[in-house]
This record gives structure tokens, sequence and C-alpha cells, in this order.
């Protein structure tokens, strides 16, 4: 009766308890963790507002915020300002895109450029 109060006060009952005494607890491997983990969710995707700024707008043109941003103070690109804020709105941007494509399809006549004469090379003494 002793054998068994003593083994249960030290917990040296069984060879089964000395050897997990005497490890540490194991982390779970990188395998077990990506097992057990859920399915991240997918990044949302770019929402396309109607209105955009330039941020959003550059984004959806697929060009940097500060081409844009010059291409709108230089009305090259619709664009209109909202306080202090340039503000795009997609169906201008996407008329304006479709009427640039079709300008660059329709051919132009070529013009006529005339090459420079040269001038006259003088000799050095």
């Amino acid at each position: 009766m002793a054998g068994s109060i003593r083994s249960k006060i030290t917990g040296s009952g069984s060879p089964m308890d000395a050897t997990h005494a005497a490890r540490p607890a194991q982390r779970p491997s990188r395998l077990m963790l990506a097992k057990n983990a859920k399915a991240a969710p997918d990044p949302p995707a770019l929402e396309v507002r109607e209105v955009m700024d330039i941020r959003q707008a550059a984004a959806y043109l697929g060009i940097s915020s500060d081409s844009l941003y010059r291409y709108a103070s230089e009305n090259v690109i619709p664009a209109f300002r909202l306080g202090n804020r340039w503000r795009f709105k997609r169906s201008l941007l996407d008329s304006w895109m479709e009427q640039q494509s079709s300008l660059s399809l329709v051919p132009t006549a070529s013009k006529i450029v005339q090459s420079r004469q040269k001038k006259p090379v003088v000799r050095a003494r």
C-alpha cells in the first residue's frame, strides 16, 4: 500500500510516466499546423466604384498615381475635382479608353517630312 501511495506522489508508477516527464513539451510541426489550419479566405477583389479617387483610378488603369495626377492636371484624361481632390468617373474613363484605342486603329494619312539639308562643312585652315 505504501508503494502505491509513493508512486502516486512521485509519479513514477510506470515507465511511460518517467519518459514523458523527462521530455519537454513538443511544438506541433509545420505540417500539422498546415493540416489543422483552415484555408485562408481569398483577398477581396479590387472593388471598382463608379467614382474613384486617384489611387483607385490608377490601379484601375494600371498606371502610377503620379502619372495619373499629371494627366488629370493637363486635361489629358477625364477627371474632376471635388474640393481639392481629383475624382474619376469609371464610365468616363471607359469611354475615354475606347476613344483612344479607336483612334489608334484608324489609319492616318502619312505626313511627308522633308529632310533637312546639311550645312556645308568649312574646312579648318
